[in-house]
């Protein structure tokens, strides 16, 4: 015979817990292989190959960062330690701006989920083929565009009106001030043991944010009636707002959201846009982990700039790309 433990009861702690572990586990190896890229970043790229890459131009850059996340795709869990890398070896905070916003997005990863999410594959003599894609263009192109309209914007301000003092700093120390004969000097195994370091020190304070942003984001999960929502809905003027604001306290990642999306048949393709456009881009986690990089009222800039930009262009934009479609 067979003796197996009794379950636990349920408890209100409980459900928060099992909530708290389940985004932990889904968002910390993104957050490990971010941080571990940054600290690769950090030893091995030369300053001077962003100089050689990116076009002097400010606004081209720009448009070229919004499409970066296609080569190098990261999901919004990673992109924030990465980008602080890279604004510290000479990106310019618009082009850094603009990918970290983009890339969870703009990344063949996400496209595919999305197309499968809402199947918009479909089959031809036993193969799949793209079929009618209008909310996978509609997100890939939405997302483009809002990121490199908040890119241009933040062109016309300075590193240190943008960035966190200590940030700041480094970026304005930063530059091709080392000599070549010096980078040839230092050891592969010296900069391997500074790659490991700088990674060291980003995950650790990079966790230190997400975490208190998994706690918030489990406690609404699991303690506020999720009915509520479905009321919200039904009115036109209230339900993409609201999709908004759900896509901010779920914290999900852009990976995955489109499969929490699409059975929400309550709300309109519209409010599905604005909620896989603005999560990726902004929920909870983020919130805390941007306080890491930009200061206080460049963060709360971001909330308010994007929700507006985000929620005035959705429906639109999704008239446009549905209309495209048909043609």
């Amino acid at each position: 015979m067979f003796f197996f433990a009794a379950l636990p009861e349920p408890s209100r702690l409980g459900d928060v817990l099992m909530a708290f572990l389940s985004i932990v586990f889904e968002g910390a190896p993104y957050i490990l292989v971010g941080t571990v890229l940054s600290g690769l970043i950090s030893a091995f790229l030369d300053s001077r190959f962003l100089d050689k890459v990116l076009p002097r131009n400010g606004v081209l850059s720009t448009l070229v960062a919004g499409a970066l996340g296609l080569i190098f795709p990261v999901c919004e869990c990673a992109v924030v330690p990465v980008i602080k890398r890279l604004v510290q070896k000479g990106l310019p905070v618009s082009c850094a701006v603009t990918y970290m916003l983009a890339a969870p997005i703009m990344n063949p990863i996400v496209a595919v989920s999305t197309l499968t999410a809402f199947k918009e594959f479909q089959k031809v003599s036993g193969w799949e083929t793209l079929g009618n894609a209008t909310m996978t263009l509609s997100r890939l192109s939405l997302g483009y565009a809002v990121a490199v309209i908040v890119g241009l914007v933040v062109l016309r301000f300075r590193p240190e009106q943008i960035l966190k003092e200590k940030l700041a700093k480094a970026v304005a120390e930063a530059g091709p001030t080392t000599s070549p004969a010096k980078i040839q000097a230092v050891s592969f195994n010296a900069k391997l043991v500074h790659a490991m370091r700088a990674a060291m020190g980003d995950f650790l304070d990079t966790s230190m944010y997400f975490t208190i942003g998994v706690i918030i984001t489990a406690v609404f999960n699991t303690q506020v009636d999720q009915s509520i929502l479905n009321t919200v809905a039904s009115n036109e003027w209230l339900a993409l707002p609201s999709i908004m604001g759900l896509a901010i306290v779920l914290s999900l990642c852009s990976t995955s959201d489109a499969f929490i999306a699409a059975p929400m048949a309550v709300f309109s393709m519209a409010a599905k846009l604005a909620f896989l456009v603005f999560g990726p881009m902004m929920d909870i986690k983020l919130l805390f982990l941007y306080s890491g990089v930009f200061k206080g009222r460049v963060v709360m800039a971001l909330l308010i700039g994007l929700f507006i930009l985000v929620g005035v262009l959705s429906e639109p934009w999704m008239m446009m790309i549905q209309k495209l479609a048909t043609k």
